[in-house]
């Protein structure tokens, strides 16, 4: 009696499923014999999403530029244990690589001031606010919309900082120090040239208080004061989408559409963090390394 062999009964394997990384695409090399330079960034046609939010999209259109398809939400590492509760499953996310730093200049262009315009505005499932899809130059990018951005609106950026402030329109981003006091802005720097870090949120919106000895004084959302240098960007006016905190979800399977997964069903007590909590306003938050006063003898 002969014993078959491994080989002739085992099922050829199937072939290995991607990890689902980061997929990085380049920019588009110039061809041999004076081609034109291409796009930074791949541009895809805009396909119809799932609405989750139920907010109208009918001006939501245009092209997309999409640079990696990984999930958006991940509460597991690659060894496999849970790092953040409350987060798994919901529909599919694209990523769309937003840029932060407005005052981005393209490779061999003089430092001036330069304007895009707004191709299209849509929504972005991976963010509360809006996003738009400017260009200018030789280049396309998105970026965080505000409050009443529409397509074919042209918006400035600028790094001048003059003498008198400047008389700045919704959209476009200047240096703290080239506005007028008492200006609401949003997507603020913390370091020159980092890109924005705060006020990011939907419907969200900072003002500038005041300017000091090359600082300035910026008022968060939740009321906390933070100095940054004046050479920070910020952008002009509200973020978009203000409405997002009157949403109503409806049913508990829309946030399982949204990746949130319920909490336990155990009764927990509830201690000393459940009551009503009055505290005094944080100190101001300092991005700036001031010289420091030693007491002289």
């Amino acid at each position: 009696m002969t014993i078959p062999s491994m080989a002739s009964t085992s099922r050829p394997c199937a072939p290995r499923r991607s990890t689902g990384g980061w997929e990085h695409r380049g920019p588009v090399l110039p061809q041999e014999g004076g081609g034109r330079q291409g796009p930074p960034y791949e541009l895809l046609a805009l396909q119809p999403e799932r609405a989750g939010s139920g907010r109208p999209r009918a001006h939501l259109a245009g092209s997309k530029v999409r640079r990696s398809s990984a999930s958006y939400r991940r509460p597991r590492r690659r060894w496999g244990r849970i790092r953040v509760r409350g987060i798994g499953g919901g529909h599919k996310r694209r990523y769309r690589m937003i840029d932060f730093q407005r005052l981005r200049y393209e490779d061999g262009a003089s430092q001036e001031s330069f304007s895009e315009k707004v191709i299209s505005v849509r929504y972005d499932p991976c963010r509360s606010a809006d996003i738009a899809l400017v260009a200018g130059g030789n280049r396309k990018r998105w970026i965080i919309a505000t409050e009443n951005m529409q397509p074919g609106d042209i918006i400035k950026n600028s790094s001048h900082i003059g003498r008198m402030a400047v008389s700045a329109n919704e959209g476009d981003a200047y240096r703290l120090g080239a506005l007028p006091v008492g200006t609401l802005i949003c997507n603020l720097e913390s370091h020159p040239g980092k890109g924005a870090q705060y006020i990011r949120a939907a419907g969200t919106c900072g003002v500038l208080l005041r300017k000091v000895n090359g600082t300035a004084i910026v008022q968060l959302p939740s009321k906390r004061h933070m100095q940054v240098l004046d050479t920070c960007v910020a952008t002009v006016g509200r973020v978009s989408n203000v409405d997002h905190n009157k949403r109503v979800i409806g049913k508990a399977g829309r946030n399982r559409w949204l990746g949130k997964r319920p909490h336990t069903g155990l009764w927990h007590r509830k201690g000393g963090w459940a009551g009503r909590k009055i505290k005094p306003l944080p100190p101001m938050k300092s991005y700036v390394n001031l010289p420091r006063v030693t007491a002289q003898e």
